[in-house]
Parts: C-alpha cells; sequence; structure tokens
C-alpha cells in the first residue's frame, strides 16, 4: 500500500540521511518511477525532502543523518500526517509504523498531528462518476485539524443556495467525490464539498462532540444519503448483448438473474420515476420496463412526444444512430 511505503520512504531517509530513488527502489521492491512519484509526494506535502542533483546527488532529509522527528515543525508533522492518515487504515503494517511516527514527534506537535491523522476517511466506490479534488479540500482540511468554524455558501441539490457556518469534524474521500462531516446546530451533517462557494475559515474555535467518531459518523450519514437517493425502483427486461453496456450507462442497478424469453431481469434504483424515464429513455429498442405503470406511462409520453416532433418528417432510425447500429442515444441523467 502507498501509505506503507511513504512511511518506509521517510524513514528510511532518516537512517541514511540521503538516498537515490534507484537505492529507494531497490530496497522497497517498487519500480524507480514509482520510488521518485513517493518522494515527489512526500515533498509536495510540505516534508523537508529535498533533491539533491549531479554527482553523489540524490534526495535528503533536511536534517541529515537524524535518527528521529525532533526537527519537525509543526506544519511538517500535519502535512505528513495529512498525506498519509487517510490510508492508513489500508495496511496494518502502515497504521503501525504511523504510531510509531507518532510517538517520536515532540509532544507540543502530537494533537495537531493526530488532528490530521483522523481528519479524513477514504472509501472505495462512489455515487456518481469519480471527480477531481476539490481545491477547497485544503483549506477544509486545515480547518478540521485547527477546529475552526469555516463558512460558505451551500446549493443543495434543486435548492437555491444558502449561506452556513458550521464546525468542521472531518472530511470524506468517496470514490473521488468529497464531503464535508461538520457539526451543527441541528446535528452532525455532511456537506458535498463541489457544491460549496464562497468557503471562509473563521477565527472562531471549537471542541468536537464528546467521543465523536467520524468513521461512526460517516457510515450513518452514508446510509441516510443512500436512501434519500433510491426513492424509486423499476424492474426492466434488458436484452443480453447490451447488459453490460447497459448497467454501465443507467447506474445504480443489478442483475437479478434471467426471464423465460432469456433477457436479464434489472433492477434500477433512482430519485424519482421521471428520473429514471429520462435514464432508460434512450433504450426503448433493448430494454422494457415491467414496472411501476407510472414509469411506463411516462416513456409512452416520451415516445409520444418525439413521435409528434420528428414522426412525419424526421430522419429514420439509420440516420439517428451515431455508430449505425440504429439505436439513437439521450443525454442527461446517464
Amino acid at each position: 500500500m502507498r501509505a506503507d511505503r511513504l512511511v518506509a520512504t521517510l524513514l528510511l531517509m532518516q537512517a541514511r540521511g540521503r538516498v537515490t530513488a534507484r537505492q529507494l527502489a531497490d530496497e522497497l521492491e517498487i519500480s524507480v518511477a514509482t520510488a521518485r512519484r513517493d518522494l515527489e509526494a512526500l515533498s509536495a506535502a510540505g516534508v523537508p525532502v529535498y533533491p539533491q542533483p549531479g554527482r553523489g546527488g540524490g534526495w535528503s532529509l533536511l536534517g541529515d543523518g537524524r535518527t528521529d522527528l525532533s526537527g519537525f515543525t509543526a506544519s511538517e508533522a500535519r502535512a505528513l500526517f495529512l498525506l498519509l492518515g487517510p490510508r492508513a487504515g489500508e495496511s496494518a503494517a502502515a497504521a503501525s509504523a504511523l504510531r510509531k511516527v507518532m510517538r517520536a514527534l515532540p509532544p507540543t506537535f502530537r494533537a495537531d498531528a493526530e488532528a490530521a491523522a483522523d481528519a479524513v476517511v477514504v472509501e472505495s466506490g462512489g455515487w456518481g462518476a469519480p471527480a477531481s479534488t476539490p481545491a477547497a479540500v485544503h483549506p477544509l482540511q486545515l480547518a478540521v485539524v485547527e477546529r475552526r468554524l469555516v463558512g460558505f455558501s451551500y446549493a443543495a441539490w434543486g435548492r437555491e443556495p444558502v449561506d452556513r457556518i458550521v464546525r468542521p469534524l472531518g472530511l470524506v474521500d468517496k470514490g473521488g467525490r468529497w464531503y464535508l462531516v461538520a457539526d451543527t446546530d441541528g446535528g452532525v451533517r455532511s456537506y458535498r464539498v463541489d457544491r460549496m462557494t464562497d468557503i471562509e475559515g473563521r477565527d472562531e474555535r471549537f471542541e468536537p462532540p464528546a467521543g465523536f467518531d467520524l468513521d461512526a459518523a460517516w457510515s450513518s450519514l452514508s446510509a441516510e444519503i443512500e436512501q434519500t437517493r433510491v426513492r424509486t425502483t423499476a424492474t426492466v427486461l434488458v436484452d443480453p448483448e447490451v447488459e453490460a453496456e447497459f448497467l454501465g450507462w443507467v447506474g445504480q442497478a443489478e442483475s437479478k438473474g434471467t426471464s423465460v424469453d432469456g433477457r436479464t431481469i434489472v433492477r434500477v434504483a433512482g430519485q424519482t420515476d421521471e428520473v429514471l424515464a429520462r435514464r432508460l429513455a434512450a433504450w426503448g429498442a433493448h430494454a422494457e420496463v415491467i414496472e411501476p405503470p407510472a414509469l411506463r406511462q411516462l416513456l409512452a409520453g416520451f415516445g409520444a412526444a418525439l413521435t409528434a416532433r420528428y414522426g412525419d418528417d424526421g430522419p429514420s432510425d439509420a440516420e439517428t444512430s451515431s455508430d449505425g447500429s440504429g439505436r439513437g442515444y439521450a443525454s442527461g441523467d446517464a
């Protein structure tokens, strides 16, 4: 795991003072390119790791030959644990190494490092296409670590933006989609970071709720999010030759076996019947909705509207397909 390697890289550099990417690669049994990326990641995170070009060069940790971490500054220690802490749970060895590094830190820096290590939860799988890390993540991480209030404007789905001031408790990376978990006057809430604008850290500090655990809080919140995302379901019969493409296109869908006529039974979930209708409209030739009746009626209405608009003078079936298959494609909620 990468967290193991980054911790091992740091401790190896402390023991030797200077290493080359080749030496590091040989020691950790990784490629030279991977070793170089790990060194660059430590440097970019604010850990005092510097390249030295030329003959006899390599990568050095500021303060050659140190065998402990007493030379770290507060910001360097925090940067290290912001980088490594979220991934440590992937490996018992990485978690053990981080605990050893934590014990070696000066006591005055340990609280910030512990807060940084617990600031982010990483969860595989997502509720949509992976997104790049928003620029807002870094200042939000700092607000979590420093326990400072943060203000922002938030636009929930289908609603106008509302100004909010919250007590940030942690961040969650859910398959590339980032969420802020925060304490509010109404309890612990989650906010999608890509829907936050005008983010402003404030001077006021706060203390987290007694016994707060980010993993437990996120588990509860994510269950609530899942319930709000799935308000309706549908049963669809899908031609087997397009099953894989259908599942990838529609999302929130699961195969349930094979029907008597050889088609695949698929259970599809969505927020509303209309959202599902828009997702399924492109698959009229290869997918048949069995239930609910309301969704069938919506699709029939879409078909009637399309016929009214294009039926008399529209292009032929073959001309509507971008790949020559005769199947049209819809955009929108895929």
